[in-house]
C-alpha cells in the first residue's frame, strides 16, 4: 500500500474526511506551486492533486484554463513538472497526484512515464480524458511501478460501468460532482449526496467528490457523505487574485487550513 492508502488508513482511524486540493503547477512559476504544495501540506491537506498544464483541459472551466495558460507561457512541461515533484520529495511525504491530460504522458510513452513518475515520487495520477478501456497500457504500466491510476465517474454513470470503475480504480474513485466542467459553484448539485450513499454502499474503495465545491459549508455537507473532498477553482482563484508570492502562500494556506478543519 502506498502514500494514498496510507492517508486513508490514517483518515479513518480518525474519524476524518479527506482534504484534497488542486493547484496547477507553474502558476505562476514553479517555485511558487512548490511553496503552495509544502503550505498545503503543513495547513493539514492530505492528498495533494499537482496540474500538469494542457492546452486544451477540456475538463477545465475558466479558472483552470487561465492557470494552464499562464504556465505554459512560463514555459512548464511534464518533465518539469516531474523534476518539481522530485525536489519536493526532498522536502515533504504527503501523497502527490498528478492531474493532467492523455497526450503529454503518452507522448512519453506509457511505460516510460510509469517509470519516470513512480522515480520522483508520484503517488497518482488522473487522466481525464483517458477511460480505462483506452488507456489501458498507461494505467497497466502505472500500477506495474506502483502508481495509482484513479479513475473518475460522473452522474451520467451507469450503475454497470461504476461498478467496473470502482474495481479497476486505484486509490480512490474521483466522483465528479456535476455535468460540466470545473469551477467554483454557489450550490451543490442536486441529487449529489443520494448518488455518492449509493457508490459508498457498494465501493470497495474511498470515493471523494470535486467539480464545484468552494466553500467550508459546503465541504462540511460533502464530508458528511464522502470519504473526501477535492477542491481546485476556489484555490486558483485565490492564486489568481493575490498581488504577489507571499500573498499566495499565505491565502491558500489559510483557506486550506479552513477546508480541512470541517472535515475532521
Amino acid at each position: 500500500m502506498g502514500r494514498i492508502g496510507d492517508a486513508f488508513d490514517r483518515l479513518r482511524a480518525a474519524g476524518e474526511r479527506a482534504f484534497v486540493p488542486f493547484v496547477t503547477a507553474g502558476d505562476p512559476d514553479l517555485e511558487t506551486t512548490e511553496a503552495l504544495v509544502l503550505a498545503m501540506d503543513r495547513a493539514g491537506a492530505d492528498i495533494i492533486e499537482i496540474g500538469v498544464p494542457f492546452s486544451d483541459p477540456t475538463a477545465d472551466g475558466p479558472t483552470i484554463q487561465r492557470a494552464s495558460e499562464r504556465a505554459l507561457a512560463g514555459g512548464v512541461s511534464l518533465r518539469r513538472v516531474l523534476e518539481s515533484v522530485r525536489r519536493l520529495r526532498d522536502e515533504t511525504d504527503a501523497a502527490l497526484v498528478l492531474m493532467g491530460y492523455a497526450n503529454p504522458y503518452l507522448a512519453m510513452g506509457e511505460q516510460g512515464f510509469a517509470r519516470a513518475a513512480a522515480e520522483v515520487g508520484v503517488d497518482g495520477v488522473i487522466v481525464p480524458d483517458l477511460p480505462p478501456e483506452e488507456g489501458h497500457a498507461l494505467y497497466s504500466a502505472l500500477e506495474e511501478h506502483g502508481v495509482d491510476g484513479i479513475l473518475l465517474a460522473a452522474p451520467t454513470t451507469t450503475p454497470e460501468r461504476m461498478a467496473q470503475l470502482c474495481e479497476q480504480t486505484r486509490g480512490f474513485l474521483y466522483y465528479v460532482s456535476l455535468t460540466g466542467v470545473t469551477s467554483a459553484r454557489a450550490e451543490l448539485a442536486a441529487g449529489l449526496e443520494e448518488s455518492v450513499r449509493r457508490i459508498r454502499a457498494d465501493a470497495k474503495v474511498p470515493v471523494c467528490v470535486g467539480f464545484g465545491i468552494s466553500t467550508p459549508e459546503q465541504a462540511r455537507q460533502v464530508g458528511s457523505y464522502a470519504d473526501g473532498v477535492v477542491v481546485g477553482s476556489a484555490i486558483v482563484d485565490r492564486i489568481e487574485a493575490a498581488p504577489d508570492r507571499a500573498a499566495i502562500v499565505d491565502d491558500v494556506a489559510r483557506f486550506v487550513a479552513e477546508m480541512k478543519d470541517v472535515l475532521r
